[in-house]
């Protein structure tokens, strides 16, 4: 009886494949995982996004919009509300 507990106390915290190291293994292969799949959702986006500024008219806009552009002849007059600039304070 006392080897048959020492083999599985030997088993479960000693030897080289124990329970303690699967269980950590396991949650290792689960974080992973779940990296995994936001990197593979990141890809997707970037792909409809890649997609979509094939587009040259909404490449003209997102450029308008995020970084100001402008044609030669115009003028750009950016307009702010209270509520747009206390969003930005809070980021």
């Amino acid at each position: 009886m006392l080897i048959l507990i020492l083999f599985i106390v030997w088993m479960i915290f000693f030897d080289a494949n124990s329970y303690l190291i699967h269980h950590e293994l396991d949650n290792d292969i689960n974080a992973l995982q779940d990296n995994s799949e936001f990197y593979q959702n990141e890809i997707d986006h970037d792909k409809t996004f890649i997609k979509k500024m094939e587009d040259s008219n909404e490449m003209e806009k997102f450029a308008r919009e995020k970084y100001y552009l402008k044609r030669e002849n115009e003028d750009i007059y950016i307009i702010e509300n209270e509520d747009s600039i206390k969003k930005e304070e809070k980021r």
